[in-house]
């Protein structure tokens, strides 16, 4: 992706694997045949030397550090410190990149010349921020700003699903970065991108954005409901891209989970019958997760299991149906699991005064 230099000292231009450690065990060599790891490639990678090192005898007194353990400890933190300015100088150099304006009278060779190029400083971006520490760097140098004012809408579809992706990364568990970003009205943008956009990668992505905004982030989720989100989840689910119903169904069953106090508004919205009928589909993996969503409706909610109920769904033939098809299955176990819950929590309660007790 990037030169790592010459020296030995020198920090690679992009972030490692995320599995690399700082130590390697056994006995491999290290600098100087010294017996001490590497230095840490970044912040992170320090803050885990500290934690390793923290750990380990805590029942022993400490001893003088020696001077080569100093020099080395110092060179450590000066590599560290070194390649996360790097980093920054990276992510700066990618936003003089995106921010640069398409020239409207370029060649078609040449156009397609910038796009790549800008479709590298994005995936390059995406890498980089996968470290909090850069994803809050590349806010605070307002490339969200950038992200969606000009990427999210952008023509070429490669840049719309990689501005997309970029945004759910930096957002994912970082309260902060989400409140930035609903600010600069990007829901709205994401759910369109779920909705219409013609190309299906930029709907997956669009859909992995937008989880990474609401699920555990309240402000995410009421705008999210404002904006009819969940019709734009359930459109989703009724689409031919299998990754995209997968996703779409995961992450209403995860809402369902985490904030129940929505199932009345699903309820009104008509979400068991559409449940249902997608039941009814050709059987494929997806249903697990649509069963699983359904199972989430009606658990503890009485008025879920009433619409279950209804003799003009046929749910209880369907479901008995189905646990017939997958009990030679053992790859559909857990749909089948959910077709039992279903039975037991709608079709084995005696009478609706039960339910309401």
């Amino acid at each position: 992706m990037a030169n790592q230099g010459s020296g030995s000292s020198r920090l690679p231009l992009a972030l490692p694997p995320a599995s690399q450690d700082c130590s390697s065990g056994g006995s491999g060599s290290s600098a100087g045949g010294s017996g001490n790891p590497p230095p840490p490639r970044n912040l992170q990678g320090l803050l885990q030397m500290a934690i390793t090192a923290g750990s380990e005898e805590p029942d022993l007194p400490p001893e003088p550090m020696s001077e080569e353990r100093r020099q080395w400890l110092q060179e450590a933190m000066s590599a560290a410190f070194r390649g996360q300015r790097e980093e920054v100088e990276q992510m700066k150099n990618c936003l003089r990149v995106l921010s640069q304006p398409t020239t409207p009278s370029a060649g078609e060779a040449e156009l397609a010349a910038d796009q790549q190029e800008r479709e590298g400083a994005l995936e390059l971006l995406a890498d980089l921020c996968e470290n909090m520490d850069n994803a809050a760097d590349f806010c605070q140098l307002s490339g969200m700003h950038l992200l969606v004012g000009r990427y999210l809408e952008a023509g070429p579809a490669g840049l719309r699903w990689r501005a997309a992706q970029l945004i759910g990364t930096c957002s994912q568990n970082v309260a902060a970065i989400q409140e930035q970003v609903l600010g600069l009205g990007a829901l709205r943008k994401l759910l369109r991108l779920l909705d219409r956009d013609p190309c299906d990668a930029v709907r997956v992505k669009a859909l992995f954005a937008i989880s990474c905004l609401v699920r555990e982030q309240e402000a995410g989720l009421l705008q999210f409901l404002r904006l009819d989100g969940f019709s734009v989840l359930m459109r989703a689910m009724q689409q031919q891209v299998q990754k995209l119903k997968v996703k779409s169904a995961f992450l209403l069953q995860n809402l369902l989970v985490g904030h129940p106090e929505h199932k009345g508004t699903l309820c009104s919205m008509g979400m068991v019958q559409q449940l249902v009928a997608l039941v009814r589909t050709e059987h494929s993996p997806f249903h697990e997760h649509v069963l699983g969503a359904l199972c989430s409706l009606v658990t503890d909610f009485p008025q879920g299991v009433r619409e279950c109920r209804e003799p003009e769904l046929g749910l209880e033939e369907l479901l008995r149906h189905r646990c017939q098809l997958l009990q030679q299955h053992e790859e559909y176990q857990e749909e089948l699991e959910f077709c039992e819950k279903l039975l037991q929590t709608c079709f084995s309660t005696p009478t609706d005064d039960s339910m309401d007790r």
